[in-house]
């Protein structure tokens, strides 16, 4: 299922390149991607970069190419969802990164943001489990290295007022650290 993701966001993200419009990969995708597959999200997610709306008629014709059903902002292809979610709202001074794929190079948001975000799930409007736990995968490859992150601007991002989650992350790096056998 990975493979198929990255594959399709690849191919999406390079037929917009191409007809002018930079995509990046947000949401549980992003976390999808980061954690190697051991978060599923099961859809696609994307924004654009740039202000300017992607005409409804360009999206629909790029992604008919492709063979998809549905629209103007949510189609179904080869069994999965892609859906353009609009502007991209970055917060992080991170950059995002870029994820080969066999049909192109894709640009997910930072890290750092993916960490915020989840964690802000996790807990607001209300604790959440299902939430807690893709917020502990994503900062347990945080944590053991596999995806680095600059722990500085995580805590910055935490501290924001549009986050204001800094106390609860510091409690799910610490439990998360625990159970990878480190210190919190």
């Amino acid at each position: 299922m990975l493979e198929r993701a990255l594959r399709l966001s690849g191919l999406v993200t390079r037929i917009f390149r191409e007809a002018g419009w930079d995509l990046v990969v947000v949401g549980g995708s992003a976390v999808e991607f980061y954690t190697e597959g051991s978060y599923m999200s099961g859809d696609i997610d994307l924004c654009r970069r740039t202000l300017q709306p992607i005409p409804l008629r360009l999206a629909q014709d790029l992604m008919g190419g492709l063979g998809a059903t549905g629209g103007p902002r949510s189609w179904k292809v080869a069994g999965l969802f892609v859906d353009m979610l609009g502007f991209l709202e970055n917060e992080a001074t991170t950059p995002c990164r870029t994820i080969g794929t066999p049909c192109g190079p894709i640009t997910v948001i930072p890290a750092e943001l993916a960490v915020v975000e989840r964690t802000l799930l996790a807990f607001y409007p209300r604790p959440d489990a299902e939430a807690r736990s893709v917020a502990k995968k994503i900062l347990a490859v945080c944590l053991s290295g596999d995806t680095p992150v600059d722990w500085d601007e995580i805590r910055r991002l935490s501290g924001l007022p549009s986050f204001n989650v800094a106390k609860e992350l510091d409690e799910l790096k610490n439990e998360v650290a625990r159970e990878l056998g480190g210190k919190p």
